[in-house]
């Protein structure tokens, strides 16, 4: 549809509308499209710096701008307005990012920024997925030259069928939650996590969601054809790429290749470390430098990009044409493994995982439930119970770099984990604690996010906390050239590096718990996948064998330093109570006891004390406070007060200074003969029995010394229902007021 100088089109995913426009809104970006998807709305724009830079490295960014207003929300704190990224928004700006970046020319060194503002948020129309189409058409109607476009789509499976971008809803039931996204002809990102599903289920739904992919990507080529028609597309630039002159290449990529087989080779045949392999391809490298730079002078640039790349080749040869890799082991073999638990005593449960020149040391608090962590973010969770934080500090790969907060690649790699574990932890009704998990890299030469699952797991089994079962992981790689494909299990950094894929599967030994795959080719196909999965679940096994030596299920007691939960139900209208004006009595207990107390409002109580005395003592002190005096019951109390019109009764006494339950023994309800003064039968400071007679209608309690005392001999059984010798009168019954009248 075409309104003045915009252009709407429209088109069903998933039985679901989706409206891309352009033309309206922020026209001096290269290239901007509104998205709407039910009333999900984003803005995406992308944008080209017009001169390149000088650095190593294609300059592209992606940003995922939650608004808040997008769901009706201000935002939280003294200052009242977005800061920094949420998490969430975070992981959906890489979510983007990783599909998109190999679809830049290589040596493209404009920088790109694709900016997508979420406007408005329908909960049932995932907004990712809306922004991630929106960038990739963004990208496709504008100059910057892009070779997409890509689509995207989340799979989940309810009772066993396939269902493509739930809503709310089917989330909650599904056992998968898998994005697919990639060009029409190939698959360029995967991420899952899954409730232990079999890896058939998972190739199944990467199989589905690139059918759909392809419908996504035909109608956005078709949007960009109608655009440029309109002229709201352009024509797509040609990228200034600095090449390396012929000659240059012709001279010394031989000598360069040569003398960099030498060395992979005797890098494999000496088994040499990361420190040392590193030391002697440096050593290599300067000497080609040496021998051609009085001959190009001015060319160091090139001849480092040539020298770069006779190295990548020379080790991408060995791997596919030798099936030997540069620290000799093969292609589908895993580095030697070691795993401990309990290393630190004071904390509540440790794990340390290693694997070759990786190491992970994964730590365990438990806390109370009020010490989840709150979210501010554009979902409908307002809390999260169960965390996992990743730190990367330089001294892991050898560096001294400037330390500065968590980046994204660390948040990525901490959620990747979560992920993994989200699905095996147990529920807060039979485990009632919030439960961190910090994993600090000690030593990293590949894939230090599955050495965290591995080492999370041990960590949690150490706690004694009740997992299904542990979990493992492998980082799969894969290296393709024409017909020649060899998939890495186990990658170290420098196969990372020079490999062209990226593929980490995490899972228990039901099934896999979560996936995520990054590519820098233009798409792998799905006989690639399927190996690469197969591959991946024999190192799982091997792995989760190694863990399970070491330590088999969660130990059955906590550690004597991790808070003892005790959970009690109570009446919620004796929530007040326990709270008392302003709090007052709450503090009074937490204060007397040193524990935590978090109240629910349906009732639910936790008690979290680490001196499990201090627990026992809280729970008879609320059990105290919320106990019903029954009604015809009998009870010794203690007169606490004396009125001119009856005694005030402590029959259930307070513990720790606090008030227990009081009633009044209205003086009319103190003995069987008529009182004239309190005092002529009890003071201040006796013990009485007492019986319940109910409450008035304030709630008060009604308490009975009469009641509870024998009638006196003679007396009618129903003496002491009236007292006439008090004044008191019969009702008249309503046929005696008639015969009255």
């Amino acid at each position: 549809m075409f309104e003045g100088n915009v252009l709407v089109k429209t088109f069903e995913i998933a039985g679901k509308k989706m409206i891309l426009e352009t033309g309206r809104l922020a026209k001096q970006a290269s290239g901007a499209v509104l998205v709407r998807y039910g009333d999900t709305v984003i803005l995406v724009t992308a944008t080209m710096s017009k001169n390149k830079r000088d650095i190593d490295f294609f300059p592209l960014t992606v940003e995922y701008e939650e608004r808040l207003y997008a769901v009706g929300k201000i935002p939280g704190g003294f200052i009242k307005r977005e800061g920094r990224p949420s998490e969430k928004a975070i992981l959906s700006g890489r979510l983007i990012d990783r599909p998109i970046r190999p679809l830049f020319p290589k040596g493209f060194r404009n920088e790109v920024q694709v900016i997508a503002t979420v406007l408005s948020v329908d909960q049932d129309h995932a907004p990712q997925m809306a922004a991630m189409i929106g960038a990739s058409a963004a990208l496709h109607i504008s100059k910057i030259p892009f070779y997409g476009p890509i689509g995207g789509i989340v799979v989940g499976r309810v009772d066993g069928e396939m269902i493509f971008n739930p809503n709310i809803e089917e989330t909650e039931k599904s056992d998968l939650h898998l994005v697919v996204a990639g060009t029409g002809d190939a698959v360029m990102m995967v991420e899952a996590g899954a409730k232990e599903v079999p890896q058939e289920v998972l190739l199944e739904g990467i199989k589905k969601g690139h059918d759909l992919i392809k419908e996504i990507t035909d109608f956005i080529e078709k949007f960009r054809q109608e655009a440029f028609a309109l002229g709201l597309a352009q024509e797509k630039i040609v990228p200034e790429i600095n090449q390396v002159p012929e000659e240059l290449q012709a001279e010394i990529y031989p000598v360069a290749k040569e003398k960099m087989d030498v060395a992979a080779r005797y890098c494999v045949d000496n088994r040499l470390a990361k420190d040392s392999r590193e030391d002697h391809f440096d050593s290599i490298r300067e000497e080609i430098l040496m021998q051609f730079s009085e001959s190009f002078p001015d060319q160091n640039a090139f001849l480092q990009e040539i020298i770069d790349s006779a190295e990548k080749n020379a080790l991408r040869q060995m791997i596919l044409k030798d099936k030997i890799r540069i620290d000799g082991r093969k292609t589908d073999e895993v580095r030697d493994i070691s795993a401990e638990v309990g290393i630190l005593p004071r904390t509540h449960g440790s794990g340390l995982f290693t694997r070759g020149q990786t190491q992970v040391l994964s730590v365990v608090t438990l806390g109370a439930i009020s010490e989840e962590q709150r979210l501010d973010d554009l979902t409908l969770d307002e809390t999260k119970r169960f965390m996992h934080h990743y730190n990367f500090p330089p001294y892991s790969t050898g560096e001294a770099k400037f330390m500065r907060s968590p980046g994204r690649r660390e948040i990525g790699h901490g959620a990747l984990a979560e992920r993994a574990l989200e699905f095996v932890m147990p529920s807060e009704e039979s485990f009632p604690y919030t439960i961190r998990i910090v994993s600090e890299v000690l030593e990293s030469n590949g894939s230090s996010s599955m050495g965290s699952v591995c080492g999370s797991s041990l960590a949690l089994m150490d706690a004694g906390v009740p997992i299904k079962s542990p979990v493992a992981g492998a980082a799969m790689g894969l290296i393709i050239e024409g017909d020649d494909v060899a998939i890495l299990t186990d990658i170290q950094g420098i196969e990372d590096h020079l490999g062209d894929m990226d593929f980490k599967v995490a899972g228990s030994e039901q099934g896999i718990t979560a996936l995520q795959m990054d590519i820098k080719v233009k798409g792998v196909t799905h006989d690639v996948l399927e190996r690469a999965i197969i591959q991946a679940n024999a190192a799982r096994m091997h792995i989760l064998g190694k863990m399970t030596a070491r330590i088999e299920k969660p130990r059955t007691e906590l550690s004597p330093y991790a808070p003892r939960i005790i959970h009690m139900n109570i009446d919620p209208d004796k929530i007040r109570e326990v709270i008392g004006p302003g709090g007052k009595i709450i503090k009074k207990i937490v204060e007397e006891t040193g524990v935590e107390i978090d109240i629910e409002d349906d009732g639910r109580v936790y008690i979290a004390a680490v001196d499990p005395a201090a627990g026992e003592k809280a729970r008879a002190i609320i059990e105290n406070i919320t106990s019903d005096v029954k009604d015809g019951e009998l009870y010794n109390g203690k007169v606490t007060r004396v009125t001119d019109f009856g005694a005030f009764v402590e029959v259930v006494p307070g513990i720790l200074g606090l008030p227990g339950k009081e009633g009044l023994v209205h003086i009319s309800q103190l003995d069987h003969q008529r009182v004239a003064k309190t005092e002529d039968v009890v003071k201040e400071g006796d013990i009485i029995l007492v019986k319940s007679i109910g409450y008035d209608n304030q709630g008060r309690l009604k308490l009975s010394r009469k009641d509870a005392m024998p009638l006196p001999p003679g007396t009618p059984a129903n003496r002491g229902e009236a007292d006439f010798s008090r004044g008191d009168r019969p009702r008249p019954s309503r046929d005696q007021g008639r015969r009255d009248r």
